[in-house]
């Protein structure tokens, strides 16, 4: 990935090669850092593309590298720790990293392995709106082939760390691995804390140097020309670091580069990606990519989710005087204060939407659901602990985060209507799926939650200001109206302005909004709670049909039939497997769920009476089940998507009857199917050998008799 004329043939690169051949992995650790901390930067330059490659392995996927997504101290105790010394943020990889860093060498990155909305707009011609990539694309030279990055070696170690989470989907696992356990997750982790303190600032970079400091990145003049989309705010990168006259003038601003820089990436990479009907509305000609995250992939984004909002809530309190903030508050202080609005909140958006409309329809989507109620739930990431006390009440939503939910207000509201609408196509009697929901309504009941969105949908209902003309809402960012900028811009003051930014920012001027406390929504809200009214009877019907089983279990076992043999229209549900410890659990889910609900939408005791009744007359007084939810057409009737759900669940059935010829019949589950074609064999033998004289012998007999009733006198 080096230049051109820095990929010749090397002693040391050719050592290195066959020691990953020759020696046990802990070996070759250690030789390596014995390497960087002798060789010169010069030397160390030719042998870092390779050794990057080597450890995240490579962007199509065939190199596999350290594998570092399957290493676990559990099974590999001694390879995973070796792995986590070495790529520490103090370890002998970052020290290369930072050695490399002040020569200021740059190494190539292929375009064509970035996000596709990052490629299709670098294709494009187009400069993307994220500074991370402004003054880094470089077009081939005569001869060459694709677009690249010329990137520094802490933003190319970094892009080869993030999208190696991406890439490296079909590794070989050999063995359970839990995502949250390995060396991969545990080092996100640590590079976050690292970056991204939540106290004190960010710790200096060794330096070979005593008393030298690591450059930061410099301006440099732009490779091509592009022509550029949206009003591009200042990145604190520029505005800290860029313009500084001396690298030692500042510290602090000279190391907020590595924390924007990580962010920048880690969001860019996990986070910037399109779904095809977004692809095909903002119409872009090139070829898009087919995402589809997988849960280890929203386990990590959940937990940079996590610890942005613990870095957010570290900021200091404001002095009350204007004057005395500007000259105090540091780099990393203000870049605490936008991180979340500036940096994350377009993106995570785009990207929940489409896990919400394209993730299947099982019990995997609970990581993407924790993910989102993460993100809707910053308080419990704040520094203060709640009082003490000794009754178990929810805690209450301070009015400080009004703001904060605003300012989020499609995050709470759409997305909510996006889950109702898969709560509703789920089997609720699964443990699973029950939790989901139970889950989801009582995040969303806490107390004052529901009244601070139900009052940012009031702001943005408001009679219509002039909202500034925006562009298209994939290339906008929330901040460019003003509503997140620092105290130094002018202040926001009128609040339904600042709703109405948010929303049209991120969802375009035509945008109609669907309001959660609505009628429609609320209509939804409904059937959801009558779905949670017939799971919950259909759970206890699955107790009573297991208990009937078990009682005659015994007496089936004699004619050496399997008790689901008994009923042939049960079709059983993961309630069998788990017993009914999860029957039990699965009632509590719903009935606490249910609660929850009429507690946010202020549901009356009246209506839900009714849905109960409704409930409990699904079945008539001979206990047979009605038919399914259905409409008349001319073609017969039609299920409706009720009717599908309650066939599915097994809360509704059609009465089928056999019409055709009824020795031809199916054999049922309680017959004996080798008695049955024994004794069709031996019926159908006697109607061929004597079916004609046992017809005529018949026909003569109902003659006689009948003569003998028609005689008169006869008594």
């Amino acid at each position: 990935m080096a230049a051109p004329h820095l990929q010749q043939p090397s002693f040391l690169l050719a050592t290195l090669k066959a020691d990953c051949v020759n020696k046990p992995f802990a070996q070759r650790c250690h030789d390596l850092e014995t390497v960087i901390e002798e060789l010169p930067a010069k030397e160390l330059h030719g042998i870092f593309p390779w050794l990057v490659e080597s450890i995240f392995g490579s962007l199509d996927g065939i190199i596999v590298g350290w594998n570092l997504r399957c290493l676990q101290g559990r099974t590999n105790p001694n390879e995973y720790s070796v792995a986590l010394d070495f790529l520490d943020p103090s370890g002998p990889m970052m020290k290369l990293v930072y050695k490399l860093q002040a020569e200021e060498y740059r190494y190539d990155f292929p375009v064509s392995y970035l996000p596709g909305p990052v490629k299709a707009s670098i294709q494009e011609q187009v400069l993307p709106e994220c500074s991370l990539y402004h003054n880094k694309v470089q077009f081939p030279s005569s001869g060459g082939l694709g677009l690249n990055l010329a990137l520094n070696p802490f933003e190319y170690y970094m892009f080869y760390f993030a999208i190696s989470l991406i890439t490296q989907k079909n590794s070989p696992v050999t063995h359970h691995v839990s995502p949250s356990n390995s060396a991969y997750f545990i080092l996100v982790d640590t590079y976050l804390k690292c970056f991204l303190p939540t106290e004190g600032s960010v710790l200096p970079p060794p330096s070979s140097n005593p008393g030298g400091a690591i450059p930061s990145p410099t301006p440099r003049s732009p490779a091509v020309p592009f022509s550029s989309y949206g009003m591009h705010h200042t990145s604190l990168l520029k505005r800290h670091i860029a313009h500084q006259p001396s690298v030692n003038a500042d510290p602090a601003s000279q190391e907020i580069w590595r924390s924007e820089t990580l962010l920048q990436i880690f969001v860019e990479m996990w986070l910037h990606h399109y779904s095809l009907e977004m692809y095909q509305k903002m119409q872009s000609p090139h070829v898009k990519e087919s995402f589809k995250p997988t849960e280890e992939h929203v386990l990590v984004v959940r937990l940079l989710v996590k610890h942005l909002h613990a870095f957010s809530n570290s900021l200091k309190p404001e002095p009350l005087s204007p004057s005395a903030h500007s000259h105090t508050a540091s780099p990393l202080e203000e870049f605490k204060r936008v991180v979340i609005p500036r940096f994350v909140q377009e993106k995570l958006y785009i990207f929940l939407q489409h896990c919400f409309g394209h993730w299947p329809l099982d019990a995997s989507f609970r990581a993407v659901l924790e993910m989102w109620l993460s993100y809707l739930q910053p308080w419990r990431y704040a520094p203060e602990k709640p009082p003490q006390s000794t009754e178990p009440l929810p805690r209450s939503v301070s009015d400080k985060w009004a703001a904060f939910i605003q300012e989020n207000l499609l995050m709470y509201t759409k997305l909510f209507v996006g889950f109702l609408n898969r709560a509703l196509r789920t089997d609720l009697v699964s443990p699973k799926n029950a939790l989901m929901v139970f889950r989801v309504a009582k995040v969303f009941a806490q107390p004052n939650l529901a009244e601070m969105i139900l009052k940012g949908e009031q702001l943005f209902l408001e009679p219509e200001l002039v909202i500034p003309h925006r562009q298209h809402r994939f290339f906008m960012s929330p901040t460019l109206g003003g509503s997140f900028l620092s105290s130094r811009s002018p202040a926001v003051t009128d609040a339904s302005f600042k709703v109405k930014s948010h929303v049209y920012s991120l969802e375009g001027q035509d945008f109609q909004y669907k309001q959660m406390f609505g009628a429609e929504v609320r209509n939804l809200v409904l059937k959801l709670a009558q779905l949670i009214c017939q799971a919950q009877q259909t759970a206890k019907s699955i107790s009573d049909h297991s208990a009937e089983t078990m009682a005659s279990q015994s007496l089936f076992s004699w004619f050496r039939f399997t008790p689901s043999e008994v009923n042939g229209s049960y079709t059983g549900n993961d309630l069998d497997e788990m017993g009914q410890d999860s029957i039990k659990k699965t009632d509590e889910y719903l009935e606490k769920a249910l609660e929850y609900l009429c507690q946010i939408f202020k549901l009356s005791e009246a209506q839900l009476t009714q849905m109960m009744m409704k409930c409990g007359t699904a079945q008539d007084e001979n206990g047979k089940k009605q038919l399914p939810d259905c409409i008349a057409s001319e073609n017969g009737l039609i299920l409706t998507p009720l009717g599908r759900y309650q066939i599915i669940n097994g809360l509704r059935r059609f009465e089928l009857q056999y019409q055709g010829d009824t020795e031809l019949q199916p054999i049922r589950s309680y017959e004996n199917a080798a008695l049955v074609r024994l004794l069709f064999r031996l019926s159908s033998l006697l109607n061929q050998r004597d079916g004609n004289h046992m017809n005529t012998s018949f026909l003569f007999l109902a003659c006689k008799n009948k003569c003998f009733k028609d005689e008169p006198g006869i008594p």
